[in-house]
């Protein structure tokens, strides 16, 4: 950590050439003798990468930022604050810290927060950053975090753990005993130290893998973000050994799109079927992800098109967890019918269907965009349909 790019004239150089071209930048060269070129384009374009990312932090003054590698990785501020209104409790122990935001928000949740994070340097940022952002009750460690809990005798009311896949495990299937910290191996210490654990896992990690490689498995949080799913949260509590709960959210600009169901019970139930009504509803990814595509369609009463095609239908208006349209028509799959509607431009969407997106765009000569809908699916009865919607 060079404390020389916290200086007055350094850091306002950086907020001046946020909006600048970095190759320029970089071609023109640090004018500090104190700070290398390298360090300095460092911090701004980790700072560009905060703006929208981490207000708080692009907001406040001498904000020491890690590289880019940190910020791409670490917690959206949404999304640290959301998991952190899921626990409360008097302390809490981050054993994968990085660049801090979510103990930031675990902080007003929790009377105290131990962050550990080994690479000391980050660890040092991090300490800096808390004092800027005015937090004193984090205490942070440059530290293993298995380490941390192994040399100390203290319990907590949680235990928080962001585990990262190893980098000679990109391209297989996704265990979490592939990523460090292992987690199905330290189990007994982390119940030792914590009655209930909190495990940050990639969208990419499927859900019996999970629950197989761990215990005591209560929900699982399945967190999008603006339609595009981040994280799957895990909460394990000891000696749990009931139904494990699915809860879906979608956080977006205009409010949450809410659906929880219970994995156990989703084995058990089947949709009602129909063939294509007033008005058809598209899942959000949150949903996708988790399943649970039974469960919509008894809790919601809308109608499934197919078992595998994941689209539902109703006569009316229901409030459903993802995008809405009015179907203005709906033809067989074949050309001769397609044509007949005179589409030239469209958005196009396939679920259960052969082909892809490209391939249909490319045979029926259909641009993308404007304010139709087309969705290639196939209908409880077997056949291929085309739908023709528009977005409510």
């Amino acid at each position: 950590m060079n404390t020389n790019i916290l200086n007055t004239g350094v850091q306002e150089f950086i907020n001046q050439n946020l909006n600048s071209d970095i190759t320029s930048l970089i071609l023109k060269g640090s004018p500090f003798h104190s700070i290398n070129t390298k360090d300095l384009i460092e911090q701004i374009e980790a700072k560009i990468r905060c703006e929208k990312k981490l207000p708080t932090w692009f907001n406040t003054e001498n904000i020491y930022y890690s590289n880019k590698l940190n910020i791409e990785q670490t917690s959206s501020e949404v999304t640290a604050e959301y998991k952190s209104g899921l626990i409360s409790g008097e302390s809490i122990v981050d054993l994968t810290g990085g660049f801090g935001v979510d103990s930031y928000y675990f902080s007003k949740r929790f009377k105290t927060v131990d962050h550990c994070e080994i690479n000391q340097s980050l660890s040092e940022i991090v300490r800096h950053n808390y004092q800027q952002l005015g937090v004193k009750t984090i205490r942070t460690h440059a530290i293993d975090g298995m380490n941390f809990l192994k040399n100390t005798t203290k319990t907590y009311d949680w235990i928080y753990i962001d585990p990262s896949r190893r980098n000679d495990s990109k391209g297989k299937v996704f265990f979490l005993n592939d990523c460090l910290p292992n987690v199905p191996e330290h189990l007994k210490l982390l119940f030792k130290r914590s009655k209930n654990i909190l495990i940050k896992t990639s969208p990419l990690l499927d859900f019996s893998i999970g629950i197989d490689e761990l215990k005591h498995v209560k929900t699982i949080h399945v967190v999008a973000l603006n339609g595009e799913v981040k994280e799957l949260l895990w909460i394990l509590e000891q000696d749990f050994s009931g139904t494990i709960t699915i809860e879906t959210i979608n956080l977006k600009k205009e409010g949450k799109e809410i659906f929880n169901f219970s994995l156990e019970k989703e084995k058990t139930l089947d949709s009602n079927y129909s063939q294509p009504l007033t008005y058809l509803y598209e899942p959000n990814s949150a949903i996708l992800k988790a399943g649970g595509f039974h469960s919509i369609s008894n809790k919601i009463n809308v109608y499934k098109l197919h078992k595998h095609s994941h689209l539902y239908t109703s006569e009316a208006i229901v409030n459903f967890p993802g995008r809405l349209f009015k179907i203005d028509a709906f033809v067989n799959y074949n050309k001769k019918e397609l044509k007949k509607l005179g589409i030239t431009k469209a958005n196009i969407t396939t679920r259960n269907f052969p082909e892809t997106v490209e391939q249909l765009r490319k045979k029926f000569k259909i641009k993308d965009g404007g304010n139709c809908y087309l969705f290639f699916t196939t209908d409880c009865n077997e056949n291929k349909i085309i739908l023709v919607a528009s977005k409510l």
